[in-house]
Formats: structure tokens, sequence, C-alpha cells
């Protein structure tokens, strides 16, 4: 672990990014926010935990630090995914209901930005990078899956309730098709759990930025609404062992598939 980010480097092309599990927030940044900003409703709950060794080789990385901090999948320009629609900044001043998080006048300004981009956003995608590049020396490929989840239900983002499992290719640009076509395979070769392509979420600044297929750098996005793991989407948001345990009989074969991919590219 390093700069608030924790790292494994595991024996194969695939590479396993939770940009939004951590809960970290420095003592003084954590005082300048408001009651509803100090909940930290907008963390991916036990997101790790949902993928915790399904693939043993998988490379990880992880943000410890939380997205309030500064947001590891927002581009460091400040430049928003979706124009025109809801959505939260670099460093947030509204949560996912549109509510501000920080007391008045305490949100930061923009040295204060740049510092946080500096301590926390650059070492979380420095670790990345080289992630990746390794994969590349080893394996001639890197398979980068972005792990994520979010409430079912949030009006500010999206209208009705999300699909269970979203997967997200930047329309198709940040992956090779082949991919794509593995990873649709396996959610629709279920039933427990509903699905959608590149809806809502087509992925974040992550694998947009990283997804250069031409370049044998392929990256994907899952966000799982967290009604499919947790016993209820409210404080204390626990883990229910039984829909978690549903959930990773479906999203091994996936990864399986991701990794097999890439191990097939070898040489």
């Amino acid at each position: 672990m390093t700069d608030w980010v924790d790292i494994y480097e595991g024996d194969s092309p695939l590479i396993l990014a939770s940009p939004h599990s951590g809960t970290y927030v420095p003592d003084t940044m954590f005082a300048r926010l408001n009651a509803r900003g100090q909940t930290l409703a907008d963390t991916d709950w036990h997101i790790d935990r949902v993928y915790d060794d399904l693939i043993p080789g998988a490379s990880r990385v992880r943000a410890l630090f939380h997205r309030y901090v500064i947001d590891p999948n927002r581009d460091p320009s400040g430049g928003s995914l979706y124009p025109g629609q809801n959505t939260t900044g670099l460093v947030p001043e509204v949560d996912f209901e549109g509510k501000p998080i920080w007391q008045e006048d305490q949100a930061p300004g923009e040295d204060e930005v740049q510092e946080r981009l500096r301590r926390f956003h650059a070492p979380y995608h420095r670790a990345l990078d080289a992630l990746i590049a390794r994969a590349l020396d080893r394996f001639g490929v890197a398979i980068l899956y972005d792990c994520h989840s979010i409430r079912s239900r949030l009006p500010f983002l999206f209208e009705g309730q999300l699909p269970d499992l979203n997967l997200g290719t930047f329309s198709g640009k940040s992956c090779d098709s082949a991919i794509q076509a593995l990873a649709e395979q396996a959610l629709v070769g279920q039933t427990d759990f509903t699905s959608v392509v590149n809806g809502r979420f087509k992925g974040g600044w992550t694998t947009r930025h990283y997804g250069q297929p031409a370049k044998n750098v392929h990256a994907v996005q899952m966000e799982i609404a967290q009604r499919a793991y947790l016993i209820h989407e409210t404080r204390p948001f626990d883990l229910s062992l039984s829909k978690t345990a549903r959930l990773r009989a479906h999203l091994r074969p996936l990864l399986e598939g991701l990794e097999a991919f890439g191990l097939g590219q070898k040489g």
C-alpha cells in the first residue's frame, strides 16, 4: 500500500480496479463535510468483497480514499463524463441525490483540488498505469475491469430503477468487440439478474482513458445495483451473504472468460 492505494501484482492479463470502495477521508477534510456528507453514502459498499479472490491471479488496484476526497474515476481536467446529464465532479460538491455535502463555504477551491490531484488521484493512476504496462510486457495484452456499484434508485442521476448489472464499454470504443461479446453472452446467459450494455453507465474516465484496443489495452466497467448484494441500500449498508454468493457465481464465469481471452492472445 502506498499513498492510500492498495496494489496487488498478480499473474494474469486481467486487472481489477476499484476506485470507489475506499472510505478514508483525512480528519481535516472530514470536519468540513456537512452531516449528510459525513455519511459517505455514495461509497461502492463492499464491492471489494464481492470480487475477492474470484480470479486469484488477477492484479488489483484499490483506492482507499473516498470519492469525496477526489474521484479517481473522473477526468483530472474536470471535464464532464456525461455532458447535459446530472453527474458528480472531480471533487463532488453534491451527492448522488443532488444535495450539498460540504458545510457552507467549505468546499475546496482550485488550489486544494490540485493538491488532492497530486496526493490521491495521481498515485492511483500511476499504480494502474504500472499494472497495465506489466500485463502488456508479460502477456502482450491488458484487460482492465473497473468494479463499481450504486444504489438502485437515484432520480438525480437516472429515471426509475437501474438494472442489476450495467456493463459499459464506452459504446464499444474501449475494448475489442470480441470482449464485449463475451461479456454480453455471460450477462444474457443467466436469469437471476437484469442487465444492460452501455445504458446509463457507459464507463467512466478510467474506462475511456485506458481502453485502447488498438494498443491491446481493453477496458470495461461493471456498475452493479446494490440491491443485488446488500441487505438494504441504506445505512449501515450491510452485506447479504446469500445475495453476494449468488452474484459471485455469475461474475466468476464472466471474469474467467475475459482472462481466457487475454491468455489466448499471448504469443
